[in-house]
């Protein structure tokens, strides 16, 4: 494992020997994987490593980038031959649409840059035809960054906020490097970036965006940009997340500003879903009349659920079942 002796891949540089059991602000020594899957949405076989070099108050994925700290195990180190191996048996069987990449989510994966870069050479060696993604919030060192656009086939980078004092507030970090990055990869690999993105808390990075967005036009007006909205999360788990109108609302801000590409999802929902209460409806007879049995199996229903009353254990989807199997950000 070629990890550093002094550790400067992210912006902190902690010079810490993290295979030598010394911990830098990410806390975490040489990679170590929580999950894989392969991602048809993606066309990518995604790999989720442990570690951060932030403290986002809103991480959904905080158990994961914070790590060790919260406690969970997980799979641990995977050798990148070992990998790559279960990679190719994984991707051969999967029916959804051809897998072009590995991709390297987390936490934030920059900081297993050594790994990663293994990891390709390694699929050169086993002759996996497949490229390699990076999901990134953007705090690499300068170095780091030309190596991660050299490496890589497609870069996603999350700008979380423009102004400073935002960006410290949420994340813990300055923001400098996040977009003196951002600007270095469209000069650099505008063809690998997939999608700039930005998640919108209300109150917080939604007055951030147009800036954001102005930056990204100044840039090259051509850059995909995506706005996520926040669902209650981690330290930020009781504070609200945006309307649809919202949304909207903000997409606007991002046109009206030059962007050319741009779209969200995700919002907080204000009322019961159209399709939910006409499906509620019609499933009144199957409950009895009961309307909150009703209301409760629509959404169920309107996922795939074929049996009503609801009965998982007669039911002939219960090995592949739409329902549970459901990742709602797919539904819009």
């Amino acid at each position: 494992m070629t990890y550093p002796a002094s550790c400067s891949l992210c912006e902190w540089r902690c010079g810490a020997d993290r295979l030598r059991g010394e911990r830098g602000v990410c806390r975490v020594g040489r990679a170590e994987v929580a999950a894989t899957m392969c991602s048809g949405s993606l066309s990518s076989y995604i790999v989720t490593l442990l570690g951060c070099c932030y403290r986002c108050l809103h991480c959904n994925a905080y158990r994961i980038s914070q790590y060790p700290d919260p406690g969970w195990q997980y799979a641990g180190y995977v050798p990148p031959e070992v990998l790559v191996a279960e990679a190719r048996v994984r991707i051969a069987a999967f029916s959804g649409p051809r897998i072009r990449t590995i991709g390297f989510t987390g936490g934030d994966p920059i900081i297993h840059l050594p790994y990663i870069e293994e990891v390709a050479a390694e699929a050169a060696r086993q002759g996996l035809d497949v490229g390699i993604g990076i999901s990134t919030g953007g705090f690499a060192t300068a170095p780091t960054m030309e190596r991660i656009v050299g490496l890589c086939r497609v870069i996603t980078l999350e700008i979380k906020a423009f102004s400073d004092p935002v960006h410290r507030a949420l994340t813990g970090a300055p923001v400098a490097p996040v977009l003196r990055n951002a600007a270095y990869l469209v000069r650099a690999g505008r063809d690998r970036i997939r999608v700039f993105r930005t998640v919108v808390i209300p109150g917080m990075t939604d007055g951030e965006v147009g800036a954001i967005a102005a930056f990204i036009a100044s840039l090259d007006e051509t850059v995909p940009y995506r706005l996520i909205g926040f669902r209650p999360n981690n330290v930020l788990y009781y504070h609200p997340g945006p309307s649809h109108g919202e949304m909207e609302r903000l997409c606007a801000v991002c046109r009206d500003a030059g962007l050319e590409d741009v779209a969200w999802s995700g919002y907080y929902p204000e009322a019961v879903p159209d399709e939910v209460a006409a499906r509620a409806v019609q499933l009144a007879d199957r409950y009895t009349g009961n309307p909150a049995a009703a209301l409760t199996a629509a959404y169920a229903a309107a996922c795939g659920c074929p049996t009503h009353p609801r009965n998982c254990g007669a039911c002939n989807l219960r090995d592949r079942c739409p329902a549970m199997l459901r990742e709602p950000w797919r539904g819009r």
